[in-house]
């Protein structure tokens, strides 16, 4: 028997184009995750939106969970109405990821939520989202292109877990418009931008349950991917 963790993925809910003749609605990932979390020792499997009746029994069968980034959630998810730079909700995937999420902290199963998905652990504790960035910080750093992974500085909180993970202040690929406006219950802050963004969150009270807002799958630092799987494996 393997003793490597197996990890679920979220993913996409998309209408997508691949080879002479398919243009339908599909279940999509970036490879980049798949790659990232094989090359810090897990298994890996997708975990397309379904009905979020299913969760538990599906987080039943893992070691560890991954919340993809991706879309803009649906504000009314926060009680807000949508900014005009938002995007178009994809509800499927809101359910069935806050399905997957509330099921992995009822189980005590470990956790990372990666740009969006950080993004939903916030609103699943109750917190709110700034709907467009560079309303509040005053520029585009955190996004500059579209489509363009860029880097930037951010400070870890040294006594959180990603602090334990990554102590000292690196740069990290950044692609988001949104961020954390009020912090939910129970979350702990634990990395900032150098504009004071809040970077990366954790439930206080879980094993590991951790967000960062940045892709760590894009860049070939594994500390946070390790970190998932050392707790998956325990």
């Amino acid at each position: 028997m393997s003793t490597q963790p197996l990890i679920g993925i979220s993913t996409y809910l998309a209408r997508t184009r691949w080879g002479a003749a398919w243009d339908t609605q599909a279940a999509v990932l970036h490879t980049t995750y798949l790659e990232h979390f094989q090359g810090a020792g897990a298994m890996t499997v997708l975990l397309p939106p379904g009905d979020p009746a299913t969760a538990a029994a599906v987080v039943r069968r893992l070691d560890g969970l991954v919340l993809a980034g991706g879309d803009d959630l649906d504000p009314a998810l926060y009680g807000q109405e949508p900014h005009p730079r938002a995007g178009t909700p994809v509800p499927e995937r809101d359910r069935w990821e806050l399905a997957l999420l509330n099921a992995a902290l009822r189980q005590d199963l470990p956790v990372l939520g990666i740009c969006r998905g950080m993004q939903l652990m916030n609103v699943q504790a109750g917190g709110t989202l700034d709907q467009h960035l560079p309303d509040m910080v005053g520029h585009e750093g955190h996004n500059p292109v579209v489509g363009i992974f860029s880097d930037h500085l951010v400070k870890p909180v040294l006594s959180s877990r990603i602090g334990t993970l990554m102590p000292e202040p690196c740069d990290v690929a950044t692609h988001h418009h949104q961020s954390v406006d009020r912090l939910g219950k129970g979350l702990l802050p634990t990395a900032y931008a150098e504009d004071g963004t809040v970077e990366a969150l954790e439930y206080e009270d879980a094993a590991f349950a951790v967000g960062v807002q940045w892709h760590p799958e894009v860049r070939p630092d594994l500390r946070v991917a390790r970190g998932l799987v050392a707790a998956a494996t325990g």
